[in-house]
């Protein structure tokens, strides 16, 4: 699993012109999915993001309740190493990367974080405005 992680003043998703999801002073995290991830890893990459020390005053989301908006990117999984178009071998497809999402989404909501989704098999369109700009890779 690996995940992009910005610190963000605001960040939405949009659908079919409508906002779905929306947050303020919080973590805009986009996160991929391999074909060896587990709801193990799910799990794990929810502890890391909720507890990552990358806000103001070296504070993680969960210190300072701090919401996050959870987007999937199965992108982050590009395979760039040869020519001009990407590969996407590595990319979970959707049946598998959707639950994942979905229970590290749920682990976060058990740990008390306040947490807004984007919308799978959607054409999403996702604002931003970074503050920093602070932004973490992490992978697991």
């Amino acid at each position: 699993m690996r995940a992009v992680v910005q610190t963000v003043s605001s960040a939405s998703v949009t659908v079919d012109e409508e906002v779905i999801a929306e947050i303020s002073d919080g973590l805009l995290v986009l996160v991929g999915v391999t074909h060896t991830d587990t709801p193990r890893t799910a799990d794990a990459m929810a502890r890391k993001v909720h507890e990552l020390r990358i806000l103001d005053g070296e504070q993680s989301a969960a210190e300072a309740g701090a919401p996050l908006l959870i987007v999937s990117q199965f992108t982050l999984y590009a395979d760039t190493r040869k020519g001009r178009r990407p590969g996407w071998s590595a990319a979970a497809p959707a049946d598998l990367a959707e639950p994942l999402v979905d229970a590290m989404v749920k682990s976060l909501v058990s740990r008390g974080a306040t947490v807004a989704t984007g919308r799978f098999r959607t054409h999403m369109l996702v604002s931003s405005v970074n503050v920093g700009p602070r932004t973490v890779i992490v992978d697991l």
